[in-house]
């Protein structure tokens, strides 16, 4: 009896080994195979990520050769560097929303009793640029067109505005 029950415990442990190495070895396939597909469909996903932000950045100066060449060759002889010029114009532009009445580039006056700043700023070339602005209530867009001065100073124009209805 002593003989039997050791050769069925032997069987058992043999066959739980065998059950074991089967389940652990398909488990590592499994896991490579799943790992494979996860991380293909990762990188299709951020290559997809990827050609829609080149779109988007299609128009905007830090892009544009054309515009940034504009830069170099003025005819001042001065050659501005763009990375600087995105900023400053930029901070020049926002500045301009500490006016009591609001900035006088969104291209529309007061309406009630809140004032229209410009909240976001893109600068698409050498020459214009299109802006977000509101009042907390009443949205819109201008697009401005702007001027580097001979004396590193920046004027801007209102060329279109418009809001959007509640």
């Amino acid at each position: 009896m002593k003989k039997s029950l050791l050769l069925y415990a032997f069987i058992l442990a043999l066959l739980f080994n065998v059950y074991t190495y089967m389940f652990l070895s398909k488990e590592v396939t499994f896991e490579q195979d799943r790992y494979k597909k996860v991380t293909t469909k990762l990188k299709d996903s951020l290559n997809s990520v990827k050609n829609k932000l080149v779109d988007a950045n299609y128009f905007s100066l830090e892009k544009n050769e054309n515009a940034q060449n504009y830069f170099e060759s003025s005819n001042s002889g001065k050659i501005i560097q763009y990375e600087k010029l995105i900023p400053f114009v930029t901070e020049k532009l926002l500045d301009y929303n500490s006016n009591p009445n609001g900035n006088p580039y969104v291209g529309q006056d007061k309406i009630g009793a809140n004032k229209f700043i410009i909240n976001k700023v893109k600068i698409l070339n050498h020459r214009w640029i299109i802006a977000d602005f509101s009042d907390g209530e009443i949205w819109g867009e201008v697009l401005l067109k702007y001027f580097v001065n001979d004396d590193d100073s920046i004027t801007f124009e209102v060329k279109q505005s418009l809001l959007y209805q509640k």
